[in-house]
């Protein structure tokens, strides 16, 4: 209903009847309390919307390079864009995703600022020597500063934008991964015996069986039967603590939508009149701000490295880890910290 209303109101305000809708007038739907996603959605299906918003990341890339030169700014502008788009021409480049540009250019972001603020206005005017004074001397720090850098260099230099790479033959080295830790108990325990069956379903797929974000979210009603979770390609035999929290959930479920189409297993307010899944915020939500599903299962994983004596294919088999991922966990049980090892 409120849709309707909202559709009505747009439709209302236009200067010429049938005229398509640009995308910034549904938005100040929200001043009157009003939906704007369904109404946005309805007007894309029939053709009538406009998108004339500036997205979200071109608005943060336009906020970090302020205050740089003119012609830096313009040659991170080419970057920007091939990372955002890629490239059907030589040298083709695929698009890379929104977290990989924002690292890459905080991470070059302070050499950048730095050179600008020494009287730099291009990256032209940038040498080898310069770099490798630049970089920090060693850790991550060097590794994740050299890798922005590079990102940046060697793209210009593949555009012709950039004469020389001076990033060529400076090693940065590599980052060093983060050594798994468990996570706090006391906190996993009020969690997974919270009131909110959502929030204990969630958290014992992940402490339980060690699921990721994306893998609940698109979990559906049919992938949990006879007792076992079928997901991406693998069968997972259901503990009793989650088939218990599940079926408390799906109480609630049923109570709160029993009338809903949407086929994904975990609903929200919003999801619940719609088809679509819901969304890694609400999840992240949803298990509160003391814990997060990367904690939680780098926690079960741990725990499994070290009950079946760093079984690296066991490992691999109940969590879809690589070898490589897998031995990073592997690694902690003879680590001479541990209670009990000499």
């Amino acid at each position: 209903m409120l849709t309707c209303y909202g559709l009505r109101i747009v439709l209302g305000t236009q200067d010429r009847p049938n005229a398509p809708i640009n995308a910034s007038d549904v938005t100040l739907l929200r001043d009157i309390d009003l939906p704007i996603w369904p109404v946005m959605k309805v007007l894309a299906a029939a053709g009538d919307l406009i998108e004339d918003r500036t997205p979200a990341l071109d608005r943060w890339f336009t906020q970090q390079i302020v205050g740089l030169p003119d012609a830096m700014i313009g040659e991170l502008s080419v970057w920007y864009e091939v990372m955002k788009h890629g490239s059907p021409t030589p040298p083709r480049r695929r698009p890379r995703s929104e977290v990989t540009i924002k690292l890459h250019l905080r991470w070059a972001l302070p050499m950048l600022r730095a050179w600008a603020a020494a009287g730099h206005h291009s990256l032209r005017e940038i040498n080898r020597e310069q770099v490798l004074d630049a970089l920090p001397p060693s850790g991550n720090a060097r590794s994740t500063a050299g890798q922005g850098l590079k990102s940046i260099c060697r793209l210009l230099k593949g555009r012709k934008v950039l004469f020389t790479d001076p990033t060529t033959r400076v090693k940065v080295g590599y980052h060093a991964a983060k050594q798994p830790l468990p996570v706090n108990v006391e906190l996993l325990r009020a969690a997974l015996m919270s009131d909110d069956p959502a929030r204990a379903a969630l958290v014992a797929l992940v402490a339980f069986h060690g699921l990721r974000a994306g893998q609940l979210q698109r979990l559906q009603l049919t992938d949990v039967r006879d007792g076992r979770l079928h997901v991406e390609g693998r069968i997972i035999i259901l503990a009793e603590p989650v088939r218990e929290r599940l079926r408390a959930y799906l109480n609630m479920r049923q109570h709160r939508w029993p009338d809903t189409a949407n086929p994904h297993l975990f609903l929200t307010k919003h999801t619940g009149r719609r088809t679509e899944e819901c969304s890694k915020r609400w999840i992240w939500l949803t298990i509160g701000p003391d814990l997060s599903i990367a904690a939680i299962r780098e926690d079960r994983i741990l725990r499994e490295a070290h009950a079946t004596g760093g079984d690296v294919r066991r490992l691999a088999d109940l969590f879809g880890l690589s070898i490589q991922a897998g031995t990073r966990y592997t690694n902690t049980v003879d680590h001479p910290d541990l209670p009990g090892k000499q």
